[in-house]
């Protein structure tokens, strides 16, 4: 969320930004302006009363203590009067403070100078790209055939349990998976990350701080009885562990990382693209996560890319890293880069992995801050987070990568985690 003090006295460049991300604000930036003033103006009348309040207060007890009580009955009625005003005071101060919020949650996060224009994906901007696509034999198949022929994952299974877009994986498949999160575990934490294991269902508060509430694409699931949500992702409890909390700035950086299964309704999303691992409702996914301090939160995301291009470098993968334009970005992110991985067969970029730096747009609504060196200050953190990475399409590309004559070859860095480098039938 964006603070009123920055939309004030950056007014005409918050609507200049905000228009990279396809989002006309002047109107909601008028009506947020108007509210403040007013709602300052509440605070100031406010402010007058409760002065004179204790001031008549004072004059009463002088009054009863000199046995003036026909003076002291008079200011208890001029008090009650202005006890009267306060009441009203308050309740038109406290409906300005929510129009206000109401207005403020309605406005995306403030893009930096650095993101490219552009409506859709095809705007995006490669960055940097590695890696060879292999030569796949004759006849290679995409994942789900490979899936069903080496008995890997069962997605009629999955429908049977529960329905579209929740596989099961089985055998070799199973240990695969469970390989690759320990891979990128271990990765995390080697660079620094310690590791969480969060809820999986976070309250509305959890949702609201990282801006998922309210849920504007109504992706998350909800549990009604209890008010919970399916978290989407594990950036959503692993950050709230610091909502209203006030960090030293020698704490930063805090690092954290976590495994979590994620749930996505995915509402929308129809077409040749989505077959098998491609988009799932429930997936696997490894996320780190950063709060820093703002003057080092950028050289903060770039050490965050470097982290993630190692773990597609080392599963052997031909990968693009791309950065977002404005119209493709997320309602929350100021920059994000996107990796993408080739999926030789489908001949198609998968996206694995979106890395971004939140600037204060998330901590303003967790109450995240931290205390200045110099002033002492309490400011507003950054936040960043990663996934490090998601499974599927990682999975998907590995077996159509790796498919040979001879059955599913697997990139050296994973033998360990499995225990065996090929997979045969």
């Amino acid at each position: 969320m964006l603070t009123v003090k920055m939309i004030e006295e950056n007014k005409e460049e918050v609507i200049r930004r905000l228009a990279v991300k396809g989002f006309q604000s002047e109107g909601i930036i008028e009506e947020i302006l108007s509210v403040d003033a007013r709602r300052k103006k509440l605070q100031v009348r406010a402010d007058r009363i409760q002065s004179e309040l204790n001031i008549r207060a004072k004059e009463i007890g002088a009054l009863m203590r000199s046995g003036q009580k026909e003076e002291a009955e008079a200011a208890k009625r001029i008090v009650s009067a202005l006890k009267e005003q306060a009441s009203v005071s308050t309740v038109q101060q406290e409906e300005a403070e929510r129009q206000l919020r109401d207005l403020l949650v309605l406005l995306p996060n403030v893009p930096h100078a650095s993101v490219p224009p552009g409506k859709t994906a095809a705007d995006n901007v490669v960055v940097r790209s590695g890696g060879t696509p292999p030569a796949l034999p004759d006849k290679a198949l995409p994942h789900w055939e490979l899936a069903k022929k080496y008995d890997l994952i069962d997605f009629e299974l999955g429908v049977k349990l529960t329905g579209a877009g929740f596989p099961v994986y089985k055998d070799k498949g199973a240990k695969l998976q469970r390989a690759l999160i320990s891979f990128f575990l271990d990765q995390a934490v080697a660079a620094g990350y310690k590791e969480m294991m969060p809820p999986l269902m976070v309250n509305e508060d959890s949702g609201f701080g990282t801006g998922n509430l309210p849920d504007k694409e109504g992706q998350m699931y909800h549990v009604t009885t209890d008010n919970f949500y399916l978290i989407p992702t594990a950036e959503i409890p692993v950050t709230n562990i610091y909502r209203d909390c006030i960090l030293d700035a020698t704490d930063f950086p805090v690092k954290m990382t976590a495994y979590t299964p994620c749930f996505r309704r995915e509402a929308g999303s129809y077409g040749k693209d989505v077959r098998g691992l491609n988009r799932l409702h429930q997936f696997d996914k490894v996320e780190i996560v950063r709060l820093e301090h703002p003057e080092r939160s950028y050289a903060a995301l770039e050490e965050m890319v470097g982290h993630v291009e190692s773990l597609v470098r080392q599963l052997e993968l031909p990968y693009r890293i791309v950065k977002l334009c404005g119209g493709d970005m997320s309602f929350t992110s100021a920059l994000t880069y996107d990796f993408e991985v080739f999926s030789a067969a489908q001949r198609l970029w998968l996206e694995v992995s979106s890395v971004s730096n939140f600037e204060s747009f998330q901590s303003n609504r967790l109450k995240l801050r931290y205390r200045d060196e110099n002033s002492k200050k309490p400011l507003l953190a950054h936040t960043l987070n990663g996934s490090a990475l998601a499974l599927p399409r990682i999975l998907a590309a590995l077996l159509e990568n790796g498919q040979t004559p001879d059955g599913i070859r697997l990139p050296e860095a994973l033998h360990a985690y499995t225990g065996f480098d090929i997979i045969s039938r």
